[in-house]
């Protein structure tokens, strides 16, 4: 069942043409060019109850003013959302005691007060039972290995730390949707997979429906089964992470390290030649002819090694940016 309907969704913000210098602002006094930028444009899609999905992008592409529209911060130009019921720019109570929102460059919690303090006033906002937000508290600062840091200041801790205590207020209400916007960025790598494991541990355990946006493919690839795909402000592609090298042509790589250097041409007739570097180099090869190329440079060549590995998924989702392919 879809806990969260897109339908025809469309943002455009309006804004005016600002001239340089002195001459320009006293021109725009009187003669005013406004300009309209479409952030969003006319995008579809559902989220079932319990899924974890990720919205991906390049820069600009429009995912941070499409959760903002889902959740209720800003207004469409055009189009539909039911989030469980509700419509978010509604704002009504029953609604936003229902979702969570952790904006990764954005701060919720109080700078110069321990997190324990935020953690309690969202307690009082959301009237959490004082039972069950102690439980609450106590089992996600396990979860993420926060309990030592509860009552330092948070101006005090590390960005990762400080990332943790962020997520842990965005619970203290227990919400059934989540809302995740970058919320790894510019965090070291055993911060980011230790918030990529509490993330998969909690949704597992409770069921909750996060969108999840990040430019680090790893939290995709670990975190979600299906993309939904925005570039300028178009829904390019919805569907499973798997099937996204399979639109791109079923390709594989073949990496292989030789006894003595063989001549970049030889290697080009058993595939796209992508990196060579003399005795090693990295062949693109269709995927339905890999038993048959590997069996062909092994007889032929001088090979030491060799291995076989998927094309990155980066590379595939690059390619919807560059609109190089489009949604079926």
């Amino acid at each position: 069942m879809a806990v969260i309907r897109v339908e025809h969704l469309k943002k455009e913000f309006e804004y005016y043409k600002k001239g340089t210098g002195l001459q320009g602002s006293l021109h725009n006094l009187f003669h005013r060019e406004m300009l309209k930028k479409e952030a969003v444009k006319d995008i579809s899609f559902s989220v079932e109850r319990g899924e974890m999905i990720g919205l991906l992008g390049p820069n600009g592409a429009g995912k941070t003013t499409t959760l903002k529209m889902l959740s209720g911060i800003l207004f469409p130009t055009a189009g539909e959302v039911e989030i469980d019921g509700y419509i978010p720019w509604e704002r009504k109570n029953a609604f936003k005691r229902r979702f969570s929102i952790v904006m990764g460059q954005k701060n919720q919690l109080w700078w110069d007060l321990p997190a324990s303090d935020s953690f309690y006033l969202n307690k009082c906002i959301f009237d959490v039972p004082d039972g069950e937000y102690r439980r609450t508290v106590e089992e996600l600062s396990e979860l993420l290995d926060v309990k030592d840091l509860m009552n330092v200041q948070v101006r005090r801790l590390s960005l990762g730390e400080r990332m943790k205590m962020e997520i842990l207020a965005a619970l203290i209400h227990r919400p059934d949707i989540l809302f995740l916007d970058e919320p790894t960025i510019g965090l070291d790598i055993l911060s980011q997979q230790k918030i990529r494991d509490f993330l998969k541990t909690y949704n597992e355990q409770t069921k909750t429906t996060v969108i999840l946006t990040s430019h680090y493919m790893r939290d995709i690839e670990e975190l979600c089964r299906r993309a939904v795909i925005i570039n300028q402000g178009q829904l390019v592609y919805d569907g499973t992470l798997a099937d996204i090298n399979h639109r791109m042509g079923d390709r594989k790589l073949l990496s292989l390290k030789s006894i003595e250097p063989v001549p970049r041409e030889h290697l080009s007739l058993f595939g796209r030649v992508r990196e060579y570097h003399g005795r090693e180099a990295i062949l693109e090869v269709p995927k339905g002819k890999i038993k048959e190329t590997a069996s062909a440079i092994l007889s032929l060549l001088p090979v030491e090694d060799f291995t076989v590995t998927e094309i990155p998924l980066e590379e595939s989702i690059a390619l919807f940016f560059q609109k190089e392919v489009t949604a079926l």
